[in-house]
């Protein structure tokens, strides 16, 4: 990876400007100082015209990857074709973000994390929930010591949308369904928190009517004595709590989830006043009966992008390793073995990816 101190814009392109594109990956880029968004690689130019007149916009993914004015490529398409259009970035000598899910498997990850090093090119994933005003706080709570020692941690992605819709998340293909879509931010969270577990089991669903890929997921992380739930579903209209933490000094509850998706969908511009602002404050009970409210920092997902630019300056180290990307996705295909075959998974990682990790 470069070790230039330059203080230019790292001049951008981003492939794929369907919903993780449109309402994360440009809002945040342009948002970024150090960063420059010059060109999408996109199938429908009149969407993104709309919203970026002053971005050049190209068909083609190859034509954006070849130019010689882009540093880093930013890949937004959908999941299949993320480990593809890594390898050829790499190869062409970019710096590469990708969204979330890594690859489709981890094979895949291996051969991109394996390239990016040949390469010696920064490769990131886009695991922007890390900077999330829920997560934060409750990271905060048990690192402070609040709760004692942890004993159980559930953490949900629920939403209510009980109709199908046409697109390729909810369809039959590869890398669809809610467990490659939401897992992989549930599964980044409680790494960060606790580490590698033993063992993994999980159980996947389709229960809303014509669903063609799982759209309900209930995975149990083994840590010993603690235990850590992931858990999402497409058919809670309410009730459920973003997150629930026992330990022996006391139990914290995060009702809401942080604000920053639905002020992106809204058009607030990342960083601007209220950005990442959470007025859900977080319930802690100490086991006397009382209710303490602790009030949640802000979020700023902005971070992951100002990371980005200041590692591809060399003033920075990455935001995301790939080896903790890889990681994510040793969890996520364990839990798919797990649900298929009905048996509890251990990680599929080798010692050297574990002495990385550590």
């Amino acid at each position: 990876m470069t070790t230039s101190t330059e203080t230019t814009d790292v001049r951008a392109g981003l492939i794929g400007y369907g919903y993780a594109g449109k309402t994360f990956h440009a809002p945040m880029m342009l948002a970024t100082r150090g960063l420059a968004l010059a060109a999408v690689a996109s199938s429908d130019p009149a969407k993104v015209g709309r919203d970026l007149p002053d971005v050049e916009v190209i068909a083609d993914p190859q034509a954006l990857i070849a130019r010689d004015d882009i540093e880093l490529v930013v890949i937004a398409s959908p999941n299949a074709s993320h480990a593809p259009l890594a390898a050829t970035a790499l190869a062409a000598g970019k710096h590469v973000v990708v969204d979330k899910p890594f690859t489709l498997n981890l094979a895949e990850a291996r051969k991109v994390v394996a390239l990016a090093e040949a390469q010696e090119q920064l490769l990131a994933v886009f695991h922007n929930r890390r900077w999330d005003s829920d997560f934060l706080g409750v990271r905060q709570a048990i690192q402070s010591g609040l709760l004692g020692r942890v004993t159980h941690f559930e953490s949900h992605f629920d939403r209510f949308r009980p109709e199908v819709r046409q697109r390729w998340r909810e369809g039959p293909g590869p890398g669809s369904g809610i467990w490659f879509d939401l897992g992989p931010h549930l599964i980044d969270q409680a790494l960060q928190l606790f580490g590698l577990p033993q063992r993994v089991q999980a159980d996947l669903a389709m229960q809303r009517s014509g669903a063609l890929t799982d759209d309900w997921a209930h995975v149990v992380l083994d840590y010993g004595a603690l235990r850590v739930i992931l858990h999402a579903g497409m058919m809670v209209a309410g009730g459920s709590s973003r997150f629930v933490v026992h330990g022996e000094k006391g139990s914290l509850v995060k009702r809401k989830p942080d604000p920053q998706e639905a002020q992106l969908l809204s058009g607030m511009t990342p960083g601007s006043p209220g950005w990442g602002t959470d007025d859900d404050d977080m319930l802690f009970y100490d086991g006397s009966g009382d209710e303490r409210r602790i009030a949640a920092p802000a979020g700023d997902q902005l971070s992951f992008y100002r990371g980005v630019a200041d590692a591809v300056r060399g003033a920075a180290p990455n935001p995301v390793p790939p080896i903790e990307a890889l990681t994510v996705m040793a969890v996520l295909e364990a839990a798919a073995e797990s649900a298929r075959d009905g048996r509890t998974v251990a990680l599929p990682l080798t010692e050297r990816e574990r002495a990385a990790l550590a």
